[in-house]
This record gives structure tokens, sequence and C-alpha cells, in this order.
């Protein structure tokens, strides 16, 4: 496994192609904040009000 080798990591660099050993870039994961509301606010967000 060396600069010859289609599927090793250096051997895409050396060749100039992508693939599963050397994907093209790193995609984050979206972060999604959890749900912290109360009773009421939960209540004011659905268009029901309480006298």
């Amino acid at each position: 496994m060396g600069k010859g080798d289609k599927k090793s990591r250096k051997g895409k660099i050396i060749m100039g192609s992508y693939g599963k050993k050397r994907p093209r870039g790193f995609q984050a994961k979206a972060v999604v904040p959890e749900a912290t509301d109360t009773g009421k606010a939960a209540v004011k967000k659905k268009g029901k009000e309480t006298a």
C-alpha cells in the first residue's frame, strides 16, 4: 500500500482523486438546542390566552 495504490489515502493524494478514504471536506452536524418551554410559554405560542 503506497503511492500507486488507488484504494489508500496516500495513493489518492498522489492521483488527485477522492473517495471514502479521502473525503473532500468536513461537514459539521447542526446542533439543535433542546426545547425549554414551560407551560405558560407553550400556551402563548399556540395562540390560546388565559384571562
